[in-house]
C-alpha cells in the first residue's frame, strides 16, 4: 500500500488517543506509516514553536513518502509563509509525494500553488479523521466510556482512491434551492478550470500577499467552522468587492458548521447569505459540496484543472486526467 508520513505544522495535538487511533487504522489498512519525531510536540498552542515545526515540514518534503498526512490543522502556518520551504515542497510534490490536509493546512495549499502552481490535496487530517471516536450512551458501559467507531466510509473511500491513483473526480446531490437558482442550466459550467480553495477564513487571510493565488475562470471551494452566517457574509463581500469571486466560473460551497442562530437574527440564515451571494453575482453558485469540518469528507486536488458538470440534481467536479 502507500508509505505515509505524519507530521504536525500547526496546532498541538491534546488528543493523543486520537491521534494513536488513527496510526492504527491506518497501518490497519495496510499502510507504512512513518511518524515525525516531533508529530505530539507542544508549545503554547501549537505542535512545538516555529523552528520546530519548519523542521518537521522540512522532513516531510524530503521523506519520499507516497503522501505527507497532517495529524490536525488548528492555527500556525500563517505564521511560517515567509519561512517555509517552498522549493522543496514543490520539488516532493513533483515526485509524487500528495500533501493532504485542511483547514489551517489552506495557508500552505494556496502558497505553493501561488508560488509554484503544485497540486496539493484537500481532505482529512490523521486526528479528526481516522482518530475518531463516540462516546457510547445507553449501551450498558460505563459512563462516559469511549467506543471506537469506523472513519467516515465516503472518506475512505476517497482516501483509498487517491492511494492508488485512480480517483477521477466526485460528486453530490445538490438541494432543491440550486436548482431553483440555475433556473435549468445544467451540462458543463466550467472546463478545465483551475480548483482551489479551502477553509474561507484562511483563503481570506492571504489576499493582498505574496502567497495569494491569482487565479482567473477557475472554481472556488469554501468551507468554514465556527463562523456566524453573518461572519461568512463578511468574508464572501471581501473577496466579492476585490474581484475574486466575479474572475470565477463558479463557486462551489462545502459544510459550514458548528455556529448557532440567536434571536437578533430573525430569520437571517446560511441560507439567506447564499441568497445575497447568488444575486451578486453572474456566475453559478453550488452548495452541499461534501467538504469541511465534518466527517463525510471528499478529496480535491487544490491546483488541479477540472471539469464542473451539472446533470439533473447532481454535481459533478472531475479530474481524471491527473490519473
Amino acid at each position: 500500500m502507500a508509505h505515509i508520513y505524519v507530521y504536525s505544522p500547526s496546532g498541538a495535538v491534546r488528543d493523543r488517543a486520537a491521534f494513536r487511533r488513527g496510526i492504527k487504522r491506518l497501518r490497519a489498512l495496510g499502510h507504512e506509516v512513518e511518524i515525525d519525531p516531533d508529530a505530539l510536540a507542544s508549545w503554547q498552542r501549537f505542535a512545538g514553536d516555529d523552528d520546530t515545526r519548519l523542521a518537521a515540514i522540512g522532513r516531510a518534503a524530503a521523506s519520499g513518502a507516497d503522501l505527507a498526512l497532517i495529524t490536525r490543522g488548528g492555527y500556525g502556518l500563517t505564521r511560517l509563509l515567509p519561512r517555509l520551504p517552498w522549493r522543496q515542497l514543490a520539488r516532493a510534490a513533483g515526485k509524487g509525494t500528495r500533501f493532504v490536509g485542511f483547514s489551517d493546512f489552506t495557508t500552505l495549499q494556496l502558497g505553493l500553488l501561488a508560488r509554484h502552481a503544485a497540486v496539493t490535496w484537500a481532505g482529512p487530517a490523521l486526528c479528526e479523521g481516522f482518530g475518531m471516536a463516540s462516546r457510547s450512551e445507553g449501551s450498558g458501559g460505563p459512563p462516559g466510556a469511549v467506543a471506537e467507531s469506523a472513519p467516515d466510509e465516503i472518506m475512505l473511500a476517497c482516501f483509498d482512491d487517491l492511494v492508488q491513483g485512480v480517483g477521477e473526480g466526485t460528486g453530490w446531490r445538490l438541494p432543491a434551492s440550486d436548482l431553483a437558482a440555475l433556473r435549468g442550466r445544467s451540462g458543463r459550467l466550467a472546463h478545465q478550470a483551475c480548483l482551489w480553495g479551502g477553509n474561507l477564513t484562511l483563503v481570506n487571510s492571504l489576499l493582498g500577499t505574496p502567497w495569494w493565488p491569482e487565479i482567473k475562470h477557475g472554481v472556488l471551494f469554501l468551507e468554514d467552522v465556527g463562523e456566524h452566517p453573518y461572519r461568512i457574509e463578511r468574508l464572501l463581500l471581501q473577496l466579492q468587492h476585490a474581484g475574486v469571486l466575479a474572475r470565477q466560473k463558479a463557486v462551489v460551497l462545502g459544510q459550514f458548521t458548528d455556529y448557532a442562530l440567536g434571536a437578533h437574527d430573525r430569520g437571517y440564515t446560511l441560507a439567506k447569505v447564499v441568497g445575497h451571494l447568488r444575486d451578486a453575482l453572474k456566475i453559478p453558485v453550488l452548495t452541499g459540496l461534501p467538504f469541511g469540518h465534518v466527517p463525510t469528507k471528499v478529496l480535491l486536488p487544490v491546483g488541479a484543472t477540472v471539469d464542473l458538470w451539472v446533470q439533473g440534481r447532481e454535481a459533478l467536479l472531475l479530474w481524471g486526467h491527473l490519473h
